[in-house]
């Protein structure tokens, strides 16, 4: 019999990735402070947020229960974007990653039968010039919060990236290599299909198309 898996986060994105996986799983979203730390480093911070997630959803459910956490953050220059806080804070951020290339990491953290899985997955993405019109455009799409850097690259965001170096789920908040081979670490086999098709190069080759249409913004 398989053991149940607990998803520990509210994010829509992850919810989905796991789905497409045809895991069977519920949702137990943690609540913890997301503050950095003074001088905390971007990965340092990320594997921290990722493991205090899966040790307070560890703790609410049997040992024998498959707790999966994660925590996605974007860094430029060592500094940390998380979410941002309403629409004006999002404008400050793609502001600040306008034209450059930035890190997007995403830490893992499973937890089985007392035992503990975490690891780090790291993705760079170029963000091309944003012109204060299409920066308008994306806002008003309401798409900015509750994305790490004030971005999602599978949805409108995509209108926004020039370049990625990396997963694409990694970006989006849940490398499926990296989970199958922490749960492989656990001695877990969930039969992950790694060639699945996620349906997520469709949707940005969608937003690609449309960004070429926003050139003129």
């Amino acid at each position: 019999m398989r053991p149940e898996i607990v998803l520990a986060s509210r994010s829509p994105r992850r919810k989905d990735i796991l789905e497409k996986l045809n895991l069977s799983f519920t949702i137990d979203p943690p609540d913890i402070d997301e503050s950095p730390l003074k001088n905390e480093s971007p990965i340092d911070y990320v594997q921290r947020i990722a493991a205090a997630k899966a040790d307070l959803v560890a703790k609410r459910h049997d040992r024998q229960t498959i707790v999966i956490a994660a925590d996605t953050t974007v860094a430029l220059d060592n500094e940390i974007f998380g979410q941002p806080r309403d629409l004006n804070e999002a404008r400050l951020m793609i502001q600040k990653l306008s034209g450059k290339t930035h890190s997007v990491l995403t830490a893992i953290s499973v937890r089985f039968d007392g035992k503990i899985a975490n690891a780090v997955d790291t993705a760079s993405v170029t963000m091309r010039e944003v012109t204060s019109e299409l920066l308008e455009w994306y806002l008003a799409t309401g798409e900015s919060l509750g994305k790490a850097g004030g971005y999602a690259v599978q949805g409108h965001g995509a209108a926004l990236v020039e370049d990625l170096t990396g997963e694409i789920e990694t970006v989006i908040g849940l490398s499926v290599v990296l989970l199958s081979r922490l749960l492989g670490d656990l001695g877990i086999d969930l039969g992950i299909d790694l060639g699945i098709d996620l349906g997520i190069d469709l949707a940005i080759d969608l937003a690609i198309d449309l960004a070429i249409d926003l050139e003129s913004l």
